[in-house]
């Protein structure tokens, strides 16, 4: 009979992370703003007041209107921006992107990440060595200095226009191999202090494949660390975009995401149009904000040295 892990968050610890969440109004509260972030992302054609992919949706005789309150327009809430687009629209649709942009990039991350730290802390020796040192000269090139690079080359030997055509996937696959170190290492760090236990010991005693024993008995109680980073490296990865599409080097201007749309505004910022950088930065950096919040509260109630206080 195969033994069965020890889970490293049984039913009564999920009990006391969800009683402390309850029981913490500012968690609590920045869960359900990032829940909204979520819901208008995914439901953004849905809630778009116009339709993005509409031809007449970029009119530049509606430019650079004033929000509705600021004596402007009824028919657009939060202004336009400098293209005659509805602000409100390509805001939706901008976090929408921002948003996929950073998930999957993280859970490329992810998926690296966790296989080589399994990889290198069950078998140890110099299959260990090799992928350390691998995600060792990874870490000591900075993400931007290596997507910027990258992006830029790409774009140099295929063209604006391919790049254009690509920018989403190019973007998730940059940030995404940037970053897998941080899940490795950590992984491995994990997979070290797991493998000695007895359960891995009876496993291997009644013949469980290595990559049974790996993915099967010891991952599971590798998670904690992992929906810890997870959440940071999320914000993170949303952070990197946006600087990327700042430069001009993320979204095109067809598909705006939060950074291009920061980008485009920001020459309007100190001409009279204020409305057309700030609602996209405001958006931004609350979502960053509490992406961040919910990664330390997190910290704190799955890290076993703390005592899931």
């Amino acid at each position: 009979m195969t033994p069965r892990p020890t889970p490293s968050l049984p039913t009564s610890r999920l009990r006391h992370i969800g009683y402390a969440l309850l029981g913490d109004k500012f968690a609590l509260f920045a869960l359900l703003i990032l829940a909204f972030y979520c819901l208008i992302s995914v439901l953004a054609p849905l809630l778009s007041p116009y339709d993005i992919n509409d031809a007449a949706f970029l009119d530049l005789l509606n430019a650079e209107i004033a929000p509705y309150w600021v004596d402007g327009d009824s028919r657009f809430w939060l202004g336009t921006d400098a293209q005659g687009r509805d602000l409100l629209t390509v805001i939706l649709h901008g976090t929408r992107l921002s948003l996929t942009i950073g998930v999957m990039a993280v859970l490329l991350q992810v998926v690296i990440g966790v296989c080589v730290g399994l990889l290198a802390g069950y078998l140890g020796g110099r299959v260990d060595n090799f992928l350390m040192r691998c995600a060792d000269i990874q870490l000591s090139f900075s993400t931007m200095m290596v997507a910027i690079i990258a992006l830029a080359v790409f774009q140099a030997m295929f063209g604006h226009v391919a790049y254009q055509e690509l920018a989403m996937l190019m973007l998730i696959l940059v940030i995404g191999l940037a970053e897998w170190p941080i899940f490795a290492r950590t992984i491995r760090a994990s997979v070290l202090a797991e493998r000695e236990k007895e359960y891995v010991d009876a496993a291997r005693i009644i013949g469980v494949s290595k990559t049974r024993i790996m993915f099967r008995h010891i991952f599971p109680n590798t998670v904690s660390p992992v929906l810890v980073i997870l959440s940071v490296q999320i914000a993170n990865a949303i952070v990197a975009e946006a600087a990327l599409s700042f430069l001009g080097l993320g979204m095109p201007p067809t598909q705006p995401s939060l950074g291009a749309l920061i980008s485009s505004g920001f020459s309007y910022l100190f001409a009279g149009s204020w409305w057309i950088c700030v609602f996209p930065s405001v958006t931004l950096i609350v979502l960053i904000f509490v992406m961040n919040l919910l990664g330390d509260w997190l910290r704190d109630h799955l890290n076993p040295q703390l005592g899931g206080r």
